[in-house]
């Protein structure tokens, strides 16, 4: 039997990892499109944008140790760029690879700026060669333009803050994140960025760049304003690498192609699971809602299983997870669990002590989000994973806050 896992993500890691932990002796082949095995891009917007940070981004395991150790067959450099699930192939710049079970743990890729292209100092932030070009600006005193005011725009923005340099993010939204945390938690947000010096362009687009010898040298919004800036970060948000499934039979979501699975994982084609942030999952603990979660544990978690799953898939069970993510900005820590869709979002603990916002879907607890309070949010999230009732959730943020 092959197991074949697309993408040296760290989803793709923890299939294999979960693979031979749990005694499969077959072949595995892991497929990624980045010359790089498998590393961990978390700190790519956090520790390592930072002056002290570390020189390069390393791997999880070296190839070496996924071939010897773990018995891997890599394929990196090149994409997958089509599937046959009639005759179980992949393929992959001209070679076709056999498959019995098939994890598709491709990510996704980072939405550009339009009208950027050939322009320097204009980045994603995505790859490690991402995370290394934008400290390599922020080292040289770059006035930094953010555009997008969500998670990992806003920690490069601290990350110029936290070297003194200027900083400033364009949002088309009126209050930053509501999409993502609801209006309440966003403006809560909104206020860490302009006491930290961070300045805001709300309710703004980027109508152009200027540049200068190839080199970008400003950002034109809707206003008439133009920013200057030595480095312009687009976190415009990101889109599944799915595009080599078209025709597959895979099913795709509507609104961003996506990988649509169910709570074990699977797609309905046999032998083929999706996992990572490629991945819209049922949940059951959230009534069956479709989740794509760009989060570390969500990754690591679905990697891990949608592997055992695809080995063994008469002991697959659902997952029902409680999402988690978390990110640190001048200092603050942030941090949010459950999904923030919800009827009701009700300040349980106000600004001058740390914030707490809590969710409420139904007559129970779906989220909370916490601004410098790490010790009670895992407490909240057995809250969530237990389907407390919202007055037992509203009690204990009480208890907590007095």
């Amino acid at each position: 039997m092959t197991l074949v896992v697309v993408g040296a993500s760290l989803a793709g890691l923890r299939a294999v990892e979960a693979a031979r932990r749990d005694g499969y002796r077959g072949r595995i082949v892991l497929i990624g499109a980045e010359d790089h095995p498998p590393y961990d891009r978390l700190p790519l917007s956090k520790s390592f944008l930072d002056a002290e940070g570390p020189g390069k981004v390393e791997p999880f395991h070296g190839e070496d140790v996924l071939r010897d150790e773990f018995g891997v067959e890599l394929m990196l450099g090149a994409p997958a760029d089509g599937l046959d699930t009639t005759a179980r192939e992949v393929s992959v710049a001209g070679t076709t690879v056999p498959y019995e079970a098939l994890v598709i743990a491709t990510g996704a890729t980072a939405r550009r700026l339009p009208g950027s292209e050939g322009i320097a100092g204009v980045h994603t932030l995505r790859t490690a060669e991402d995370a290394l070009a934008v400290r390599a600006a922020l080292d040289a005193g770059a006035r930094t333009v953010v555009i997008g005011a969500g998670f990992i725009g806003s920690e490069v923005a601290a990350a110029a803050r936290k070297r003194g340099l200027s900083s400033t993010i364009v949002e088309t939204l009126d209050v930053p994140l509501t999409r993502s945390v609801g209006a309440e938690a966003g403006a809560v947000c909104a206020a860490l960025h302009r006491e930290a010096g961070t300045e805001l362009r709300l309710s703004t687009t980027v109508t152009g760049l200027e540049s200068d010898g190839g080199a970008v040298t400003g950002v034109r919004l809707s206003t008439g304003e133009v920013l200057p800036a030595d480095l312009v970060v687009a976190g415009i948000g990101v889109v599944p690498a799915t595009g080599w499934l078209a025709g597959s039979g895979v099913p795709l979501h509507e609104c961003d192609g996506g990988v649509v699975c169910d709570a074990t994982l699977a797609t309905g084609v046999p032998g083929v699971y999706a996992a990572g942030d490629v991945a819209h999952a049922a949940n059951p603990l959230f009534d069956g809602e479709l989740m794509r979660l760009e989060h570390w544990t969500n990754a690591a978690e679905q990697g891990a299983a949608a592997a055992r799953h695809a080995l063994a898939p008469e002991t697959a069970k659902a997952l029902s997870p409680v999402p988690y993510f978390w990110s640190d900005w001048y200092d603050h820590r942030i941090q949010f669990v459950g999904t923030p869709r919800a009827d009701e979002v009700v300040t349980a603990v106000p600004e001058s002590g740390g914030f707490t916002a809590l969710y409420r879907r139904g007559d129970r607890i779906v989220g909370a989000l916490t601004v410098d309070r790490p010790r009670e949010i895992m407490k909240y999230r057995r809250h969530i994973a237990g389907r407390a009732p919202w007055p037992e959730a509203l009690a204990f943020a009480a208890e907590t806050a007095a």
